[in-house]
Order: structure tokens, then sequence, then C-alpha cells
């Protein structure tokens, strides 16, 4: 389990994270979202250490993980993919790894297997692709069979086999009791893979719950239709309560009614639909809308 406790991280007068509480729990995937510059990183960089909160504690299973005794058996992590010595090969770098925490040389191979590098492992890291260096990442995050697992941005140059790999590896992992702490900017990534969200903008929680609620409760499902009668069926609409906006070319975005009233609507007014299709919540919109007083950077212009 990783906690959070009101932690706060300063820069000088810069805050990058401001009296942060979440708890990650085992069991689960929980995607960790924010817009850049949000905190996210200096969070998983006080997780594991490697910072330390100005004030307030973050602790991995009750206690700071500097006090975890070879930490490789405790948390495993990617950061950053390029973080390797590029003139090792992929076993070199593991077995360095694997002695230092005192970890029997065996997982190795048998994680090297796991993330499919068996047959380039005693090849120089540094003519790796991006998509086999996120491979050797995340063997050296499960080398030492840690209950606590931390990724950050772990698809990044992936081909659609690795995407689906690793969505898999990730639940599989949550469903044996492990902590599986997730951060992505890809919305569809957290919409296949997380169960739970833990969502941060300039410093602070926004929110912390399951995805699903997440999602609905920022967006309302939307019907979308198109029609050779858009603009009378819109006008039909808008009086019986519903808010319509265009959507391509005689297409209609409908909110406040669901498909079955709007069906009936058209065919009462013998209008032709040629599609009348529900749309649910998106998490994008969702985080979007959740976050829109929280990015700062956009297009164009500095907040």
């Amino acid at each position: 389990m990783i906690e959070v406790n009101s932690a706060t991280k300063r820069y000088g007068s810069k805050t990058a994270v401001d009296n942060l509480s979440f708890t990650v729990r085992p069991g689960h995937v929980t995607g960790f979202l924010g817009p850049n510059g949000a905190g996210k990183t200096t969070t998983l960089r006080m997780i594991l250490g490697l910072d330390a909160p100005t004030a307030g504690t973050v602790t991995v299973s009750g206690v700071p993980f500097r006090t975890h005794r070879r930490g490789l058996r405790h948390v495993g992590a990617l950061l950053d993919a390029h973080h390797v010595h590029g003139g090792r090969s992929g076993t070199a770098h593991l077995s360095a790894l694997a002695r230092s925490n005192g970890i029997p040389l065996r997982r190795v191979d048998e994680v090297l297997r796991e993330v499919g590098l068996t047959d380039v492992a005693r090849r120089r890291v540094g003519g790796y692709s991006l998509g086999m260096k996120q491979r050797l990442g995340i063997a050296t995050a499960l080398l030492g069979d840690p209950p606590v697992l931390l990724f950050d941005e772990p698809i990044n140059g992936m081909d659609p086999e690795g995407v689906l790999w690793v969505r898999h590896l990730f639940r599989r992992l949550a469903a044996q009791g492990r902590t599986v702490f997730l951060s992505s900017h890809l919305m569809t990534e957290m919409e296949n893979t997380a169960d739970e969200l833990v969502v941060i903008g300039q410093g602070r929680l926004l929110a912390a719950e399951p995805l699903a609620r997440f999602a609905a409760r920022s967006t309302r499902p939307s019907v979308v239709l198109r029609s050779p009668q858009a603009d009378e069926l819109a006008a039909l609409l808008v009086a019986a309560g519903a808010r319509v906006e265009p959507e391509g070319v005689g297409g209609l975005a409908v909110t406040g009614l669901p498909a079955n009233q709007i069906g009936i609507l058209a065919f009462d007014n013998k209008i032709v639909l040629q599609e009348l299709t529900t749309r649910s919540a998106s998490l994008e919109e969702a985080f979007m809308k959740l976050t829109a007083d929280s990015v700062e950077y956009l297009a164009g212009q500095q907040r």
C-alpha cells in the first residue's frame, strides 16, 4: 500500500506538491492523472525516496521507502526507460541490480522471458528501441517480485502488441494482490487498464475514486444522431428540454433526452433518422473539465 499524507514539496519559492493526501491500495490498478506541471513526477519521486517531502509523510507498506533494505524487493518502478547504461547488455544491467538487492540471479532470466527480451538479452541496451527499453524497465520493476509497483508512461514506444501485453500484465499483477500505480497521459490506456484514479492539479488532489464514478460524475452521457432533417429535429429537441450541439454534417449531439425518447420524437414528426447512438461518459471529457483551472500551459500562452 502507498499512503501520501498531507505531503508538501517546495523547491525554493515554488510549491510542486501542496498538502496532498491519497492512498493506493493493493488489488487494483490505480491510474495517476494530471496536466503537465501538476506534480505527478515529484509525487512519484517522493514515494520512491528520491525526494523528501518538505512537510507531511509518504510511506510504502507503512514506512518511508528509504527505510526498506534491498528496495527492489519492496517496490519496483519504471520512471524513465532511458536511465540505463547503454554499454551494458540487458542481462548485465539486471544482474547488477539482482546482486545489489540480494535477488537470486535466476530471476534475471525469468523476467527477461516475462517481458519478451530473451533473444536480445545479451545485446547492448544502447541499441535497443524505445519499446525494448520500456520492456527492460518493466523487467527491472519485476525483478525483486515486489508487492508494490510504480510505472510512469510505460507504453511509450510500444507497438500495439506491446500495449496489449502491458494491459494484461498490469491487470494480472493487481489480481495477484499487488499495488499497481500507473501514471500516463493516455486516457484510452487508463480507460482500458485502471480500476481507480488519483487526479491532481497544481500539486493538489482533485479526485480519488473509481474510474467509472469519475467519468460518470464529471460528464453526462449524450446521444449522437444523424438526419437529413437535422435542423427541424434540433428545434423539436430544444423545445423538449434537450441541449443540442452540431456534430458534423447532418449530425447532432444531444444531452438531456435518452435515445428512446429522441427516436419517438422523430417518429411522431415523420423525421428520418440515419443514426441514433448513445455515447457513454468519456474519461477524457471528465479529465479536461475537472482540470481546466489547473492547466499550467495552454497553446500560445502561459497562465
